[in-house]
């Protein structure tokens, strides 16, 4: 494995280990979503690099496209809770209230 491999994988398993273990407040796990696009944006990108072909190169794109939806929508979904419930704690939500 080399040492990039090696980098955008541990990347990915922080922020996977941080959405898992670490979830006081949403802004966290959001953040940690966050990292673990950008970690596999970095691996799609390298792929695509590596295998000198036209036809998977919007592939990158794509996946950053849709992280910025998925960013654009926790973000709405964070100022919503925020308002609704006053913090962002994850242990204050609940299913059963509206």
């Amino acid at each position: 494995m080399t040492p990039t491999h090696f980098s955008f994988t541990s990347a990915f398993v922080l922020g996977l280990m941080g959405l898992a273990f670490h979830r006081t407040h949403l802004l966290s796990a959001l953040l940690c979503l966050e990292g673990m696009m950008l970690s596999l944006f970095i691996a799609l990108s390298l792929w695509t690099l590596q295998l000198e072909s036209t036809s998977y190169s919007p592939a990158p794109l794509l996946l950053l496209a849709l992280s910025a939806c998925e960013a654009s929508t926790g973000l709405a979904l964070l100022v919503a809770t925020a308002r609704t419930h006053g913090t962002d704690r994850l242990q204050s939500l609940s299913l059963l209230q509206c």
